[in-house]
């Protein structure tokens, strides 16, 4: 049985959450763990109705949503901000005994050759970022206090359900180390990449992915190889197309052809998103398996499909997805932030390394932007 230790924020008693669970680690029978009856599984989401309803009377102003990074947004010297933030030494030290090397040396030192592989990249994105929360809550409790919503692109949607309380740090960081093995060792079987592609109002972009589908089976490259497809939606004409390298050459070669004004290579080294992931789905569904899950305590959205989580069942079946599905970040945005016109925003936070996604807002909610702020690392 797992150990439910929880370290609580100190938070008025009309508002209460909990901050990052930590948990033992020998968790053995995780499924009898949560064999709960249907009452219980419905008073868990009465509370979690009753914890929402209470923040959304409270003037919008006094709110928070808080988005978590994704791969990508890392750099050399990432942690040094937040290093001598209570708790967050303890985070580090954590990750050192489950990775098995020092993630806090490696993320400010590099070199950034070994902090991008996939592998550590994602380990540090998702420490550093729940640093930045600690850093928040102890700089300014009020507004982690006070979060209606959390959501995070890519390996940041399992931070957001860590912060939300759906899983223990521990358990929540066991499944990125593997999740990054595994799409490291998928990404080394096959070459391909990811671009960031701008489009022009006209643009084929779906007759796009499949000019360089058939590109590649004309290069006699295997039809379950052969993989051109949206992987994120990021803003309005503006999406990342991923695939076998061959495939994202043809569109560089062509862009014109199909509407794309203009492509830019990230710093990843697959295809994440994409059907050449599936090896990694299957490794992800079976370690979701044995990780004990539990309600998010406020809304949390995910990237298969812009929607709220509702049940455990849904937070496995999802993130298993999600490796092989496009994140539907525009989407989410819209979702998030979908209100009256008169009615005021909340306090937006970044929390992680880079601004990329305050600047993604910018271009799908102006202003929600304006009431936003990046949380350094």
């Amino acid at each position: 049985m797992i150990s439910r230790t929880i370290r609580s924020y100190q938070f008025p008693q009309r508002i209460r959450i909990v901050s990052i669970r930590f948990c033992s680690n020998n968790s053995t029978d995780l499924k009898e763990n949560e064999k709960i009856t249907d009452i219980q599984k419905q008073r868990q989401l009465d509370s979690q109705l009753h914890l929402v309803k209470s923040r959304l009377k409270i003037d919008p102003r006094d709110t928070s949503i808080i988005l978590f990074p994704g791969q990508g947004s890392q750099f050399i010297g990432m942690g040094s901000a937040i290093f001598d933030t209570p708790n967050v030494e303890k985070l580090f030290a954590k990750a050192k005994t489950i990775l098995g090397y020092d993630l806090l040396k490696l993320c400010i030192n590099g070199p950034i050759e070994m902090l991008s592989k996939t592998e550590h990249c994602q380990p540090a994105i998702f420490v550093t970022s729940l640093g930045a929360v600690e850093y928040l809550r102890h700089r300014q409790t009020s507004e982690v206090e006070s979060c209606v919503a959390t959501a995070g692109f890519s390996i940041g949607e399992i931070t957001s359900l860590v912060f939300a309380n759906a899983m223990s740090f521990e358990d929540g960081l066991r499944l990125v180390k593997l999740r990054a093995e595994a799409m490291q060792l998928a990404s080394e079987t096959v070459p391909s990449a990811m671009c960031t592609v701008f489009l022009y109002a006209d643009a084929e972009i779906k007759m796009a992915c499949q000019a360089a589908r058939e590109w590649c089976k004309r290069l006699q490259i295997p039809e379950e190889h052969a993989v051109c497809s949206i992987a994120n939606h990021l803003f309005p004409h503006c999406k990342v197309i991923a695939g076998h390298e061959e495939a994202i050459k043809f569109l560089q070669l062509n862009a014109k052809d199909f509407g794309i004004k203009r492509m830019r290579r990230l710093p990843v080294s697959g295809a994440f998103h994409t059907n050449l992931m599936k090896p990694a789905k299957k490794v992800l569904e079976k370690v979701l398996e044995k990780i004990h899950l539990e309600i998010p305590l406020i809304p949390v959205y995910s990237n298969y499909d812009a929607k709220i989580y509702r049940s455990v069942n849904e937070i496995r079946e999802k993130l298993a997805l999600q490796i092989c599905s496009p994140v539907k970040w525009e989407q989410i945005l819209h979702r998030m932030y979908d209100r009256p016109d008169d009615t005021p925003y909340p306090q937006t936070y970044e929390c992680g390394p880079g601004t990329g996604l305050l600047s993604t807002l910018e271009m799908v909610n102006r202003v929600a932007r304006k009431h936003s702020k990046h949380v350094k690392v």
